[in-house]
């Protein structure tokens, strides 16, 4: 019943803030230039879930998060302008396609840990890249052309998607599982739960909705490169997790939302930007090394204070 209740509370809060912004952007109290924030904003949200899962609920260190949005904004891009099929059909085949190359690279590179799975993430994002670079039927180095078609309804219910599965799968006996490889990998392992199976699935699963962003992604730019894709990008979805708390749903959905803000406004001055992004690394990491949630939700807070009242 506790488990009813919270979903009906989500799902009304996130029908208040759809209507909202949806009522702000009709009569054109938000313009154009914060509309694009609001849909960018989601996207980052939905990247930063999708590794959440890879990295704070399973415990693999991935740093090739943008080789998954690549292979979902390119898919979705060919589906599209290649195929003319609809918008919505190309952002679930972008997921699908992304979800298979989550497994391709899961099933090798997952039975690696730390530093050596970071690094064959890493290498797979970049090949990736490359491999987009050279294919002319996407317009190689010099980019595909998109129809802008990702609207604020769009990105908002893959959004919701996205939160209400994962978060769903993190409280599910899998991510239970999940969670008990990410404190003990062996521990879990001799207790019966296949260590790899949960990875690779935690894995793909990640991978799709990274695809389902990368879908939207392209669909609201009017050009996409591989350059869109470099291992930068990859870093900068890590620090939306690294800063929200590794753990923390919660945490990567603010974080996200933050840096997404301060990223818009900063675009013309991206040396500041970098700048901005290191200090508040540099200054996390010394003063709160657990990210800003660390790894509690927003509910967990608002138990704390229900239980207070109550032994008061």
């Amino acid at each position: 019943m506790k488990k009813s209740k919270g979903f009906w509370l989500f799902l009304v809060l996130a029908i208040v803030v759809y209507g909202v912004f949806q009522a702000l952007i009709t009569v054109g109290i938000l313009n154009a230039f914060y509309s694009n924030m609001l849909i960018l904003i989601t996207i980052n949200i939905i990247l930063a879930v999708s590794l959440h899962l890879v990295i704070g609920i399973t415990g693999q260190f991935s740093i090739g998060h943008a080789g998954f949005l690549a292979v979902g904004a390119y898919i979705s891009a060919i589906v599209t302008m290649k195929l003319g099929l609809p918008f919505f059909l190309a952002i679930v085949v972008g997921g699908i396609v992304a979800a298979l190359a989550g497994l391709l690279v899961g099933i090798p590179t997952l039975r690696l840990r730390g530093d050596y799975l970071a690094i064959a993430t890493l290498g797979f994002g970049e090949i990736i890249r490359i491999v987009f670079l050279n294919i002319e039927y996407v317009g190689g180095a010099s980019g595909m052309m998109v129809s802008h078609m990702t609207t604020w309804t769009s990105a908002f219910v893959c959004l919701i998607i996205t939160i209400l599965v994962i978060s769903n799968f993190t409280n599910s006996r899998h991510g239970r599982a999940c969670i008990a490889i990410r404190e003990n990998e062996i521990a879990a392992d001799a207790m019966g739960i296949n260590t790899t199976f949960y990875k690779v699935a935690a894995f793909a699963l990640g991978s799709f909705f990274a695809g389902i962003a990368g879908g939207l992604y392209s669909h609201n730019f009017y050009i996409i490169q591989p350059t869109n894709f470099g291992f930068l990008k990859s870093f900068d979805i890590l620090i939306f997790v690294v800063l929200g708390g590794l753990g923390s749903l919660s945490g990567s959905v603010i974080a996200a939302v933050l840096l997404t803000v301060v990223s818009t406004f900063l675009q013309d001055y991206p040396e500041t930007r970098m700048i901005i992004y290191s200090v508040v690394l540099v200054v996390v990491m010394l003063y709160r090394p657990q990210g800003l949630m660390g790894t509690r939700e927003i509910t967990d807070l608002f138990g704390k204070r229900k239980m207070a009242k109550g032994g008061n």
